[in-house]
């Protein structure tokens, strides 16, 4: 089996419904193209074929990957989470000391990391520097391009 991995409830919902609809809509699918594509004949240079085939091992890789994420998806019960540390779910508002600049980030897992709706991963650089910190808290943390200095500003849910 693979790592345990916390999802928030909504996180394991939409993986639950990714798969549901890989194995009912986008399998089938899959299934009458490569049968279309052998119908046409000669399998040796038939260029459908082959993308058919190579369309069905991608599907069922990513429907492999998700069925070991959902069984070793661990839900985390939000009511039982503590705002006076960052963890997993904390939506985190941080200042950059160098230029005053303030965002905020809510730390998911991996699987849930959306950079587009300000959701980043607990092991991602910034994650991981954020994890487990309060308040107030001034951390260091390292990306490719330097370290830069982040306070602590507020932690919600």
């Amino acid at each position: 089996m693979g790592d345990i991995i916390y999802l928030s409830k909504q996180g394991f919902n939409d993986l639950k419904d990714e798969l549901n609809k890989l194995k009912s809509i986008d399998r089938p699918n899959v299934i009458s193209q490569i049968a279309e594509a052998r119908d046409k004949g000669d399998l040796s240079e038939n260029a459908e074929y082959d993308a058919a085939k190579e369309a069905q091992g991608l599907l069922e890789a990513r429907i492999a990957k998700l069925e070991i994420e959902i069984s070793n998806a661990r839900i985390i019960d939000e009511s039982k989470l503590d705002d006076s540390r960052v963890s997993l779910l904390s939506k985190v508002t941080i200042k950059n000391i160098a230029n005053e600049s303030e965002m905020t980030y809510t730390i998911v897992s991996e699987s849930e990391a959306d950079f587009s709706q300000k959701k980043i991963s607990a092991s991602s650089p910034i994650g991981k520097g954020l994890i487990s910190k309060e308040v107030g808290d001034i951390v260091d943390i390292t990306i490719p391009n330097g370290t830069i200095k982040f306070e602590i500003l507020n932690i919600t849910f």
